[in-house]
């Protein structure tokens, strides 16, 4: 295992670029000794290297675009001290018979080595981004990564991809061979519609066969879509859009009226970027045709692309060389975000697994009162692992630096309403119980609310019965009557400390249960000397 003081220091700060047919994409992370990565900067910059479609060459405006773009990324990279620059080319760029020149010129002029890839290797590099990013089970799902040349499909589940490939289906190429008006005709579509199920046959069979019922998808065309549906329902998608999950119902009332849109009027959709504005319409019939004829029920986003594949790959490959401790590592997004996020604000860990525990134990114990869901516990688990990590800022109000910290981490495999719930509950482990006149509490939907109400009255009794922060009670015992709550505790040594945290903290549960909280000492039986 790694020395517990350099956990939280980084090993190495390297950015992963995405040469895209539309956009290029640089993202800055540092890499740590548990083989974790954390955003340090973003840069994406539209190029748009397909102006008039896919065609052999790139243009040299074009060329000269990308060119800008580049330094650009390549000065925020120094800016940043960053020590390795992965750059990645896809579609656009692999297929141009200049393409080579472009890559030839990006190394003499802007001092960067850009590596053109297989459109299977990028799938698979895309599907470990997403397997990375959303909590996937043993069902098998369908993800599409829209691009403009390209469209990457892998189906797969947790533990398996049993397809993987990049199809030449991408939004500017399919705008410039079968789109000829705007708005867009429905003997366009049709065409388009008649194409899709040439060039998906193989996939379309495979899904029926596994059963496929969702699509996760990524990239541009995939978020926009996202954030539109989330716009028109009022989802909760401000700080982040992965994990946002649409039925096709959504998806379909939204494509009903958007095809009918022309440009004008779609430049004014809340959510579209305005440069995807002339090439959507190709993958928003795509996305229907994927609903319509896989029969799909379920939409979601994952926010993990192809530059988060390329780091996940740069790290598995060079975890040995730079003496990284993948042991602790979970497959599950959601637990090993998490435990990402602790071991990088040096938590107290001890302690918070106690409180983690007894919090468990109360939610066990009042899951019917206070009627709360199976999926209130996981929430409950993790709020109380992080519930101290506000120490790594400071001491004081270190229960609201929790709340920043937690809604600004970029948990994986959270919905955004999940995340301001932890949030919520960590922040109210200590001082005043929730109140509308706080703000972060108050921009709670009321469920959320009297979620964190009912959570957080757990919390705080928990983390009373560890006041001390060195595990004096070592047995909870709960006694739940009908007028009161009486916990048993075992101790190691005097626990007036913990008897004292725990009375002052257990107002919330006493309110919501309308009983009154009493704590006994168990007196321990000291054990009998041997003859």
């Amino acid at each position: 295992m790694t020395d517990k003081a350099t956990d939280s220091e980084p090993k190495k700060r390297i950015a992963a670029i995405d040469l895209g047919t539309n956009s290029f994409h640089a993202v800055l992370v540092d890499i740590y000794p548990d083989g974790s990565f954390r955003t340090v900067n973003k840069l994406k910059e539209m190029v748009i290297l397909a102006e008039k479609g896919l065609e052999d060459r790139l243009s040299r405006e074009a060329m000269d675009r990308g060119l800008e773009a580049l330094k650009r990324i390549k000065f925020l990279c120094d800016s940043h001290n960053v020590e390795n620059i992965l750059a990645y080319a896809t579609s656009a760029i692999r297929e141009a018979e200049n393409g080579g020149d472009f890559i030839k010129e990006v190394g003499e002029q802007v001092g960067i080595r850009v590596r053109a890839i297989s459109g299977k290797m990028e799938a698979e590099m895309i599907g470990l981004a997403i397997r990375h990013s959303i909590v996937l089970n043993e069902e098998m799902v369908l993800m599409a990564d829209i691009g403009g040349g390209s469209v990457e499909f892998i189906i797969g589940n947790d533990k398996e991809f049993i397809y993987y490939n990049s199809l030449k289906l991408g939004v500017a190429r399919m705008a410039a061979a079968f789109v000829e008006t705007d708005p867009i005709e429905e003997k366009d579509i049709k065409n388009l519609q008649k194409h899709f199920e040439k060039e998906l046959a193989e996939i379309k069979k495979l899904a029926k066969k596994h059963n496929v019922k969702t699509i996760i998808g990524s990239s541009g065309t995939m978020e926009n879509i996202g954030e539109m549906i989330a716009g028109r329902k009022s989802l909760t998608a401000k700080m982040s859009l992965n994990e946002l999950e649409v039925g096709a119902d959504d998806f379909n009332e939204l494509y009903s009226d958007f095809i009918k849109l022309n440009k004008k009027k779609r430049l004014k959709e809340k959510g579209l970027e305005e440069k995807r504005v002339d090439i959507i319409n190709p993958g928003m019939v795509l996305v229907k045709f994927l609903v319509d004829k896989f029969k799909i029920e379920n939409i979601k986003i994952s926010e993990g692309a192809l530059r988060e594949g390329m780091i996940l790959n740069y790290i598995n490959n060079k975890k040995e060389q730079l003496n990284l401790d993948l042991v602790a590592n979970f497959k599950d997004p959601r637990r090993r975000s998490i435990y990402e996020l602790l071991r990088k604000c040096n938590w107290p860990e001890a302690h918070s697994k106690h409180v983690s525990n007894f919090s468990l134990q109360l939610f066990d114990e009042f899951k019917e009162e206070l009627k709360l869901k199976e999926s209130d516990r996981e929430l409950l688990e993790y709020a109380s692992l992080l519930h101290d990590i506000g120490y790594y800022i400071s001491y004081r109000k270190h229960h609201k630096h929790a709340l920043y910290l937690i809604r600004n981490s970029d948990l994986l495999g959270f919905k955004e309403d999940e995340i301001n719930v932890m949030a919520n509950v960590a922040r109210y482990h200590r001082k005043s119980i929730p109140h509308k006149r706080h703000t972060r509490y108050k921009q709670l939907s009321k469920k959320n609310r009297k979620r964190v109400k009912k959570l957080s009255a757990l919390l705080r009794v928990a983390d009373g019965l560890d006041r001390s922060h060195y595990q004096n009670v070592q047995k909870l015992e709960i006694n739940n009557k009908k007028e009161n709550i009486n916990l048993l505790i075992t101790t190691q040594a005097d626990p007036e400390l913990e008897i004292w945290g725990t009375l002052r903290k257990g107002e919330l549960l006493e309110k919501l249960t309308g009983k009154k909280l009493k704590v006994f000492k168990v007196l321990k039986k000291k054990k009998a000397k041997s003859e």
